[in-house]
């Protein structure tokens, strides 16, 4: 080969050797809960902002994220994390798993309500703001001549038994939000037995979130526990659905972060700067993502009716607390499976017994009826840990626990177990309950 060909040769190869690390560090890698209308909408807005850059997205549950990134090793990890959960955000930033940076976008607000929008330590950023709500479908509502529902206490009337549908917060951050919402805003005891209650009147416990509202749209099930956007796009999408936020609701950020030893760190801190910037916050707008941006000059372009957290159209009255939340989250979802989860047929049963005796007394009420009623109700809603324990600290670390030596994961298994089998002989226990409030009505 003559000396000029070979130095060429000699030069594409090295050209070719400097391109595969420069092509792949020319990704940017986003992990997040995030439906694919929004990812998608995101996608294409960035890559035409940034040509040549590759928006790779790793869409899973937020539980199932924060594990993800957990067992990936320093300089392997994705780039962002992107999620509706403040918790998650928590877990994080306290395992050392998020880096700081401040993109330093002008005009987002310190707070909404009392809430800060950014992480006051400046691990992680508001990039949208949610909340928290109920939707149905209306042609199902009339066909079945349902009220339509306004509160989380409606959902818990007999009304609705089979009607509604919600998921777990273990398979769920948006899910595990609008639980905590109830147990801030109701308490500790009301709020479960609400939660209880609500489960025992739902058809199915889903497992993913998207699951209730497209069952919801399409009319498998009437009402949903939803976080505010897919209630939003789906009526901006022509589905028959409406939304409401109940007045015990939140109003919190969903918020972005830069993963601690990322692939690709200064792809990520790029991105993260993209959403927050005006023309990453009109993609919110979107009719497919319908999301309250957190900027709030991007108000002047939403369509109308759409609501705006800022101009007071919605009054939500609980001030999430994220550090409550992040203390109590593993025990929150355990507590949920446990009881709920993997018991919900017999809950279900149980709240199908009470409802019928509920109906006969009402219809002739007896003290005898009615004292067997609250002692069902009572055995079916009552959570198998109160508050008292619920705010043990060394209960809640065993849980917290990410890496539980034999011993602590043997006391916690026992524990769920425990819960498990005392939820059946409750939920049991109910039906026998009510059924002996059915006989005394003659």
């Amino acid at each position: 080969m003559p000396q000029r060909l070979r130095r060429a040769a000699v030069a594409l190869a090295a050209a070719a050797a400097l391109a595969a690390p420069l092509a792949s560090a020319q990704q940017v890698t986003v992990v997040t809960s995030f439906p694919k209308e929004l990812t998608d909408a995101y996608r294409k807005a960035f890559e035409s902002r940034n040509p040549g850059v590759k928006l790779e997205i790793l869409n899973k549950n937020t539980v199932a994220g924060v594990a993800y990134v957990r067992e990936l090793a320093p300089g392997s990890r994705p780039d962002v994390f992107w999620a509706s959960a403040p918790d998650a955000f928590e877990v994080l930033a306290k395992d050392g798993l998020l880096e700081k940076y401040d993109p330093g976008v002008p005009g987002i607000p310190a707070k909404i309500g009392n809430y800060p929008v950014n992480d006051p330590e400046g691990y992680y950023r508001g990039q949208a703001l949610a909340g928290y709500g109920i939707m149905w479908n209306t042609r199902y509502l009339k066909a079945n001549r349902l009220p339509e529902p306004r509160e989380w206490a409606d959902l818990a009337k007999p009304v609705y038994f089979g009607h509604v549908a919600t998921s777990s917060p273990s398979r769920s951050g948006t899910t595990h939000l609008t639980v905590e919402t109830i147990l801030q805003g109701e308490g500790w005891e009301k709020g479960w037995s609400q939660l209880l209650r609500i489960a025992g009147n739902s058809a199915a416990i889903t497992e993913r979130s998207f699951g209730v509202p497209e069952g919801v749209s399409n009319g498998q099930y009437g009402i949903g526990l939803v976080i505010d956007f897919f209630g939003l796009a789906a009526k901006a999408n022509g589905f028959p659905v409406e939304f409401v936020y109940p007045s015990v609701t939140a109003i919190v950020p969903a918020n972005i972060g830069l993963i601690a030893g990322a692939k690709s760190p200064e792809l990520g801190k790029r991105f993260i700067a993209f959403t927050l910037s005006e023309e990453g916050q009109l993609v919110l707008l979107d009719p497919k993502v319908s999301r309250l941006p957190v900027l709030p000059k991007t108000y002047e372009h939403a369509p109308k009716g759409f609501p705006n957290p800022y101009a007071g159209t919605i009054k939500p009255k609980v001030n999430f607390d994220a550090n409550l939340s992040e203390e109590r989250y593993y025990l929150v979802s355990s507590l949920f499976d446990q009881t709920i989860t993997f018991r919900h047929k017999e809950l279900v049963a149980a709240a199908r017994a009470i409802n019928d005796a509920a109906a006969k007394l009402a219809a002739k009420p007896n003290p005898q009826g009615e004292r067997l009623l609250a002692e069902a109700r009572a055995a079916a809603y009552t959570p198998v840990v109160d508050e008292a324990k619920a705010k043990d600290k060394g209960f809640l670390a065993m849980f917290r626990a990410t890496k539980k030596d034999a011993q602590t994961a043997k006391r916690v298994t026992a524990l769920e177990e425990h819960w498990s089998t005392e939820a059946k002989q409750n939920y049991a226990r109910a039906v026998e309950l009510a059924s002996q409030a059915a006989a005394t009505v003659k």
